[in-house]
C-alpha cells in the first residue's frame, strides 16, 4: 500500500457486529477525518474471540490489527496512531504480551476456503477480482472442457464438506452423465448445527468465492441454473449474497454469456425457514420446490432425479469455496495436503468451553489435541477439557483420551463420531455427558420431520429416558432400553437426521458410561450439572454470617442471624446456584 490516506478496515461479520463493531464503524464514519482516512469493511477473520476488530494501514504500507475495541479505544487509535503516528499497544492483536497466543492460534492453520475472509470487502466485486477472484472461472472457460473440470476435481480428492464426505468429483460426474434437461446446481447453506457458523461466515465474508465455485460446478455438470438455499436466520449472509449476484450480473459474470463465453448461468436465492431436516439434500430440494421439507426415498439420487425430477448436484458452501483454489493451483497441490483418504483442509467452528473460540482452517490429518489445546487454548475455566462434540447433533462426543485422533473422515467415524459440516463444541469437566446427550437429542427430536416412525417416536422415547436420568428417576432397565432404541432408530430411519440422531447417546454411553451409572445407581451427577440431583448446604465453619446469600436467594430459602452461620431450607431451595456464586467465602457446599 502506498497512498496518501490511511486505511481503517472494520470487521463486520456477524461476530463483529454482535460484539459492537457496527457501532464502532458508525463512530468512525462520524469522527474520522475522511480527507486523511479511507474507511473500509471486511468480514470475519476467524479470530472471533477478539472481536470487535479493525485494521489500520498507514500510507507507507504498515499494518496494525486492533482487538477487543471500545468507543474510547477507537478515539485513542484515531488520535494517537492515525493522528500522532504512534500505535496504541494496549489494543494491538500482537502486542508484547499477546504475540505468542496469536502465533499459536494462526500458526497451524492453512487458509484455502478462508484465504479472503477478513481481508477483502465482501460487498465489493472489485475487491474480490483484485484478490484473484474469477481467474479460475476464466481459466475453465478459456481452456477446459466440462469433463476436464470434473477430472481435476476428482483428482484433487476433494470430499463433500457437508457431512457425509462423498467424493465431489464423482458426484459431479453422475450429474454430468445423467439424462434430462435442464440440470440444476444447488448450494446448501442450510447450516443448522448448534455451535456451527462456518458457512455463515464464508457467505458473509467472501460470497463471490462461492458464486465462482457454483459457476465452475454448473459448467462441469451442464447446468444453467443455480440455487442458493440459505437459512433466513442468516440475514447478513442473505444480504451479501444478493449484492454479489447483482454485481456479478452487472459485470457479465452471470447471465446469458458468462464472461462473453457461450455458457449461460443464473443464480436464484431461496431462504429456508430454519428446519434442521432441510440440511438433508432431498428435504432441501422439496423445500426449494415449495413443498414441506421432508426427505425422499433414495434411490433415485438427486444426481439422476433431483429438482423437479431433473438431474441436480448439491454441494455445501465450504465444498464450493474450495473449487476456485483447486482450479487455480491444480489438483496435485490440494491432494498434497491431508491424509490418504481425506485431502486438503477443513474449516471448523470452535465453540463451547474453549478459550480461543472462532473459525479455524486446518490441514486434514492434524490431531484433535492440536486444535483444542494448541489452537483453541484449552478451556477458559482452567478445568481439563473432557470431550469434544463433532458433527453437531448428528455427531458424537470424543473423549480427551482420544484427542490423538486425526482429523480424517474415516478416523473420526471409528470413534463413533462424524466429521459433519465442521461444528466443534468443547466441554470441560463441569459438563455432564448425560445432560449433553439429552440436549442434542432434544434438538433432533424437535427437528424431526415426523415422516418415519422410529425417528418421530423413537427419539422422543429416548429423550424421555435421558430426562429421567437427569432427574434421578432412571433405572437399569431404562439404560438397556435406551441402548436398544438407539441402535434401532439408527438402523431404520429414512434419512440422515434419524440415522445419526442416536450418535451423541451411543458415544456418551461408550466413553462415559460411568456417568450414566452414577445418575442411576447413586442418584448423583458427577459434574454437578443436573439440578434435580444437587443438594445445597452451608458450611458452618466457613460461613461468616454476612447475609449476602440470604439477600440474594430468590426463593427465600436461606435464613440466619448476622455474623452467625446460616441454614438452607432444602424444601424451599430451587437449586438455582445463586448463593454459591454470591458467597465470597466459599461457604456453600454443593453435592
Amino acid at each position: 500500500m502506498n497512498t496518501e490516506r490511511w486505511q481503517i478496515t472494520v470487521g463486520l461479520g456477524s461476530c463483529g457486529v454482535a460484539a459492537g463493531a457496527g457501532a464502532l464503524y458508525e463512530q468512525l464514519e462520524k469522527t474520522a477525518d475522511h480527507k486523511r482516512v479511507e474507511l473500509k469493511k471486511t468480514g470475519c477473520a476467524g479470530i472471533c474471540h477478539r472481536e470487535p476488530m479493525l485494521e489500520v494501514a498507514s500510507p507507507g504500507g504498515g499494518r496494525w490489527t486492533y482487538v477487543h475495541l471500545t468507543s474510547a479505544a477507537v478515539e485513542r487509535i484515531l488520535r494517537e496512531h492515525v493522528g500522532g503516528g504512534k500505535p496504541v499497544d494496549d489494543f494491538l492483536l500482537a502486542g508484547a504480551d499477546r504475540k505468542d497466543a496469536v502465533e499459536r492460534y494462526l500458526g497451524k492453520q492453512k487458509k484455502i476456503v478462508l484465504e479472503n475472509c477478513g481481508r477483502i470487502d465482501p460487498e465489493s466485486i472489485d475487491a474480490y477480482v483484485a484478490a484473484g477472484g474469477y481467474q479460475a472461472l476464466r481459466k475453465v472457460l478459456e481452456g477446459m472442457t466440462p469433463a476436464q473440470v470434473v477430472e481435476t476435481v476428482t483428482a484433487s480428492g476433494l470430499r463433500g464438506r457437508g457431512g457425509a464426505g462423498f467424493a465431489t468429483g464423482v458426484k459431479w460426474k453422475f450429474t454430468a452423465g445423467a439424462q434430462g434437461s435442464p440440470k440444476y446446481m444447488v448450494c446448501n447453506g442450510d447450516e443448522g448445527d448448534p455451535g456451527a457458523f462456518m458457512d455463515r461466515s464464508v457467505l458473509e465474508s467472501d460470497p463471490h468465492r462461492v458464486i465462482e465455485g457454483m459457476l465452475i460446478a454448473g459448467y462441469a455438470i451442464g447446468a444453467s441454473v443455480g440455487f442458493f438455499y440459505v437459512r433466513a436466520e442468516y440475514p447478513l449472509a442473505v444480504k451479501r449474497i444478493h449484492m454479489a449476484i447483482r454485481a456479478a450480473t452487472e459485470k457479465g459474470i452471470l447471465g446469458g454469456k458468462v464472461m462473453g463465453f457461450p455458457f449461460a448461468f443464473e443464480i436464484q436465492v431461496r431462504e429456508g425457514a430454519g428446519a434442521f431436516v432441510c440440511g438433508e439434500e432431498t428435504a432441501l430440494l422439496q423445500s426449494i420446490e415449495g413443498e414441506r421439507g421432508m426427505p425422499r426415498l433414495r434411490p433415485p439420487f438427486p444426481a439422476i432425479k433431483g429438482l423437479w425430477g431433473k438431474p441436480t448436484t448439491i454441494n455445501n458452501v465450504e465444498t464450493l469455496a474450495n473449487i476456485p483454489w483447486i482450479i487455480r493451483q491444480g489438483a496435485a497441490a490440494f491432494a498434497a495436503m491431508g491424509t490418504e483418504k481425506s485431502k486438503g483442509t477443513k474449516v471448523f467452528a470452535l465453540a463451547g468451553k474453549i478459550k480461543h473460540g472462532g473459525l479455524v482452517e486446518v490441514p486434514m490429518g492434524i490431531t484433535m489435541r492440536e486444535i483444542v489445546e494448541e489452537i483453541g487454548g484449552g478451556s477458559p475455566s482452567g478445568l481439563p477439557v473432557k470431550a469434544v462434540q463433532t458433527g453437531g447433533p448428528s455427531g458424537g462426543c470424543i473423549p480427551a483420551s482420544l484427542f490423538s485422533t486425526r482429523i480424517d473422515y474415516d478416523e473420526l467415524n471409528r470413534t463413533g463420531a462424524i466429521m459433519g459440516s465442521g461444528g466443534m463444541v468443547v466441554m470441560d469437566e463441569s459438563s455432564c455427558m448425560v445432560d449433553i446427550a439429552k440436549f442434542f437429542l432434544g434438538f433432533t427430536t424437535r427437528e424431526s420431520c415426523g415422516k418415519c416412525t422410529f425417528c418421530r417416536i423413537g427419539t422422543k422415547r429416548m429423550l424421555e429416558i435421558l430426562t429421567r436420568f437427569t432427574e434421578g428417576k432412571g433405572s437399569e432397565e431404562d439404560l438397556k432400553l435406551l441402548e436398544e432404541l438407539a441402535v434401532k432408530v439408527k438402523a431404520t430411519s429414512l434419512c440422515g437426521l434419524g440415522q445419526t440422531a442416536p450418535n451423541p447417546v451411543l458415544t456418551t454411553l461408550r466413553y462415559f458410561r460411568h456417568e450414566y451409572e452414577a445418575h442411576i445407581r447413586e442418584k448423583r451427577c458427577p459434574a454437578k450439572a443436573c439440578k434435580a440431583l444437587l443438594t445445597y448446604a452451608v458450611d458452618a465453619k466457613a460461613c461468616t454470617g454476612c447475609t449476602v446469600c440470604a439477600r440474594k436467594c430468590p426463593a427465600g430459602a436461606i435464613s440466619g442471624e448476622r455474623k452467625k452461620p446460616h441454614l438452607i431450607d432444602r424444601e424451599r431451595c430451587t437449586r438455582c446456584g445463586i448463593c454459591a456464586t454470591a458467597c465470597k467465602f466459599k461457604a456453600i457446599e454443593v453435592s
